[in-house]
């Protein structure tokens, strides 16, 4: 959650008009602080899929299956609605965001979960393995059902039945099947801590290594440029060592290409193992209060920073308007923005900002049961 903050206080207060990906204008530190929040979005999915096997243990199917409808219509809602118009001032907006895809992510689980747990495994990883098969296919070449391929499985504008154009971030493939992934290895969390943490390094280990052989050789896992995506494709030398460690870490987000959950995932394994450790948890404690109260803080975080954004140009003598119009969806005036410090000050305070209320929140999740704080 923290690191996903760094990531948006950047979108919102960069002076720079090119992405941090783009190899030929790009540094090491920018790169970086980009490149730390791509863990993200891969394990939102895969948690909130954990999430769903732990809270159905002890519920049946049908329940289940009812709570995953539920908040995934609410999720799928608030993206174009409440978190829309958090990132535009605009109202109604919204698009095809993060929100929006863990929505219908787990409207499609609330299903996925009725098959044995053998043919849902089998299902998530044929999809992991071979979406990138997909990605020569474009939404023009589909005709009618372009706007359905855009939504499955090729970032960028789309047009609706009836006219309505939107725009993709997160098409559903292959994050619907990380977050039955998720579900499937919720049976870890049940063992006990021992076995549990040999299978997550074990996992997390294979993963990473897979991630480094099919980086290295090219063979498979990552579309190559021109096809919606923000990557440089494949790995080679660069003129530098920083370009081609910029380079071979530069896998493609949207839709994640096997080769970018394999270095995310992986690596977040043996981050959850590192976690079952006392010494490492207790240092971490503080951030395990926004993790308590997710939505809240999402929310919550993008109003924060837009207004915030705002106030700092005002402050600075900076454009102001196109922030109520848009904003990071618009153009990016002429004038506008701060350096990288700038940046990480603000995201510090952001966090500063926002832990009183969620900690707040936390406690109250902790101490009551009301069905409605499973929605926020």
């Amino acid at each position: 959650m923290a690191l996903m903050a760094l990531d948006h206080t950047r979108d919102f207060f960069t002076d720079l008009t090119f992405e941090p990906e783009t190899l030929s204008k790009t540094d090491s530190v920018l790169f970086a602080t980009r490149w730390v929040t791509h863990f993200c979005a891969p394990m939102f999915f895969f948690l909130a899929g954990t999430s769903a096997f732990l809270y159905g243990r002890k519920r049946s199917k049908s329940q289940l299956t009812a709570f995953l409808a539920t908040r995934g219509l609410w999720l799928i809602l608030l993206e174009f609605t409440l978190v829309g118009t958090a990132w535009s001032f605009l109202f109604p907006w919204g698009f095809f965001g993060v929100i929006w895809a863990l929505g219908a992510s787990m409207l499609i689980l609330a299903a996925l979960v009725l098959l044995p747990m053998r043919w849902l495994i089998g299902v998530a990883v044929a999809v992991i393995l071979c979406h990138d098969l997909l990605d020569p296919v474009r939404p023009e070449q589909v005709g009618a059902w372009s706007w359905l391929w855009g939504i499955l499985h090729a970032r960028g504008d789309i047009e609706l039945p009836g006219g309505v154009k939107l725009f993709v971030l997160f098409p559903l493939i292959p994050l619907v099947a990380v977050m039955a992934a998720g579900y499937a290895c919720g049976q870890l969390f049940v063992l006990d801590r021992g076995r549990r943490q040999r299978l997550l390094l074990a996992s997390g280990g294979i993963l990473t290594a897979a991630f480094i052989v099919l980086r290295f050789t090219n063979i498979y896992g990552n579309p190559p440029p021109g096809l919606g995506g923000v990557s440089q494709g494949d790995w080679h030398l660069q003129s530098s060592a920083a370009k081609t460690i910029i380079l071979f870490l530069d896998v493609e987000k949207y839709p994640p290409s096997l080769q970018y959950l394999l270095m995310t995932l992986g690596p977040s394994m043996l981050l959850l193992a590192a976690l079952e450790h006392e010494r490492v948890a207790r240092a971490l404690a503080l951030l395990r209060t926004y993790g308590q109260a997710p939505l809240f803080f999402y929310v919550a975080h993008i109003y924060l920073i837009h207004g915030l954004a705002v106030l700092v140009a005002l402050a600075t003598g900076q454009p102001t308007s196109w922030l109520f119009h848009g904003a990071i969806f618009a153009d990016t005036p002429a004038g506008y923005g701060h350096g990288l410090p700038f940046i990480y000050f603000m995201w510090l305070g952001v966090l500063a900002i926002l832990y009183v209320p969620c900690r707040w929140l936390a406690e109250i999740k902790n101490r009551r049961r009301d069905w409605w704080l499973s929605y926020l």
